[in-house]
């Protein structure tokens, strides 16, 4: 067994599925659907998770960039979109290349706050250190964000569940591009024994408006309007 978590006071661990550019942001290749919600809601979970000091594992789509010869046109090696939406960094972190390795270093979740694990597939189990990593990490519960539901987070859910993990879906902070498909997905892993809730269950409720990051109409909207109430109320 390489990595005992931490110790026994240690109970939650979140995995941050695809927090990266191309999803989450308006200019995104495969953006998703009403991404100005999502981001707020992930931004708050993450900020939750830093002011608790719960361990972060980050799995990210990379694809390689082969002068436009890939399959896929996002995430691609080394482009804007391909890199993490920045509040869902930490300072403290290590990241892990998708090269087919199961080499993890020894404690290194006692040693950073941030795991981050490429991976140049959907399904992060298919991913040999991934696999390795979320089926010997110990945990009272792994707390789920990201996207999609339909894609990358179903899969890793289902994946832990087999392991018998006991899994949490911010479902507020899960993006999707199929409503109709999501909503299955949520249902399917719901029915294996995840549990279902919202961020203000976690993180309590906020009055943040401004998620900081898109720059598209529907997010810096928002900030109008939140501007022009403040002035009329001063």
């Amino acid at each position: 067994m390489i990595l005992q978590l931490v110790r026994s006071r240690r109970k939650q661990v979140l995995i941050d599925v695809d927090t990266q550019k191309d999803f989450l942001l308006a200019t995104g290749k495969v953006c998703i659907r009403n991404h100005r919600r999502v981001l707020g809601h992930i931004r708050r979970i993450m900020a939750w998770a830093r002011t608790r000091g719960v361990p972060i594992i980050s799995l990210a789509e990379v694809h390689p960039n082969n002068n436009g010869e890939s399959e896929y046109d996002y995430c691609m090696d080394g482009t804007e979109g391909q890199k993490k939406v920045r509040y869902t960094l930490v300072g403290n972190r290590i990241s892990f290349p998708a090269d087919g390795s199961t080499d993890l270093p020894r404690d290194m979740l006692r040693l950073y706050k941030q795991i981050i694990l490429h991976k140049r597939c959907v399904d992060p189990f298919q991913e040999p250190r991934i696999d390795r990593l979320l089926s010997e990490v110990r945990a009272n519960e792994f707390i789920i964000i990201g996207s999609t539901a339909e894609g990358a987070v179903k899969a890793a859910v289902l994946g832990l569940l087999q392991r018998g993990r006991n899994v949490t879906v911010v479902a507020d902070a899960v993006g999707c591009q199929n409503k109709r498909e999501a909503k299955l997905a949520l249902r399917k892993v719901e029915a294996k024994g995840a549990k279902l809730v919202e961020t203000r269950r976690i993180a309590g409720v906020s009055h943040l408006r401004h998620i900081g990051i898109c720059d598209c109409e529907s997010c810096r909207g928002l900030t109008r309007k939140t501007s022009i109430h403040l002035k009329e109320v001063i």
